[in-house]
């Protein structure tokens, strides 16, 4: 069992934390609203830290979850920072949903100051964390994504290194461009069958079991027909990635006329004041 230090105590990064206690690794934990990390220990036991560079002092491996590249940026550098506690030879695994560009930055700064980063989004939501279903998508050296896989898969049921730095990332961002297209699309079917008066959970049912099916219409069709968005990934988090992964678009010369459009229908829900609703409310735009 390793050492590890867990950065970011959110709806993800606080469950794939216990998950690692619940394993039988040592865990410090830091989260930037204290209260929520001594409510950690209190549950799970480990140890608090006040800094990341506290809780990044003497483990092997370092984890984050936080919000975006700023925020990556705050928990790794400078005199409070993970990288300044972390021993040579570490590795700093990062699970937020950022650029390609600030994990090969960081894997940069990190190498040169004798430590390992591995950039590993996630997809599965609050949902896959919780229940130690996650997928992780990680970019970096395959020696040292071995080192750390074991450590990934207490709260993960599949993780794979895609390649350099930067590849998690980049991977994730296909895996959001395949989600927002696919919720649009069921979000027209299901409004489509309300409108043709047909019976939508008997349609479900039946084009599921065939060429249509999903995961979002397994998990989420039923939901969608009755207007519960009260869970899952939040439009607020599906616009940060959508900009991310638009932004990497322009830089490589991808074209990406759905998922940008799908982009400025997800603003219009926040426009509705569904910032935190699931993404699932896309379908709330239409019922209008």
């Amino acid at each position: 069992m390793a050492k590890v230090a867990f950065l970011g105590l959110g709806v993800m990064g606080g469950p794939m934390a216990g998950h690692l206690a619940r394993h039988g690794h040592a865990v410090t934990v830091y989260n930037r609203t204290a209260a929520k990390a001594e409510a950690w220990v209190k549950a799970h036991g480990g140890a608090a830290a006040p800094t990341p560079h506290e809780a990044a002092r003497g483990q092997e491996i370092v984890f984050a979850c936080v919000g975006n590249d700023d925020d990556l940026r705050g928990v790794t550098l400078g005199s409070d920072g993970a990288f300044a506690g972390m021993e040579n030879g570490a590795v700093f695994v990062d699970h937020t949903t950022a650029s390609a560009e600030v994990a090969r930055e960081l894997s940069d700064v990190a190498q040169a100051a004798g430590l390992h980063f591995i950039d590993a989004p996630v997809s599965g939501g609050q949902a896959g964390a919780e229940n130690a279903a996650l997928t992780v998508m990680c970019g970096g050296e395959a020696a040292i994504y071995a080192r750390v896989e074991p450590a990934i898969l207490s709260f993960a049921k599949a993780s794979r290194l895609m390649g350099p730095s930067g590849s998690g990332q980049l991977t994730k961002m296909v895996n959001q461009i395949a989600i927002a297209g696919l919720v649009q699309g069921l979000s027209e079917a299901i409004h489509f069958a309300k409108r043709a008066e047909l019976d939508v959970e008997a349609v479900l049912d039946v084009i599921s079991k065939g060429a249509a099916g999903s995961w979002q219409m397994e998990n989420r069709g039923r939901t969608m027909n009755a207007e519960k968005f009260d869970f899952g990934f939040a439009v607020d988090w599906m616009r940060k990635d959508l900009g991310i992964l638009l932004a990497e678009a322009r830089r490589n010369g991808a074209r990406l006329p759905v998922t940008a459009l799908v982009d400025q229908f997800y603003a219009d829900v926040q426009g509705m004041g569904g910032n935190r609703w699931d993404t699932s409310s896309l379908i709330a735009r239409l019922e209008t």
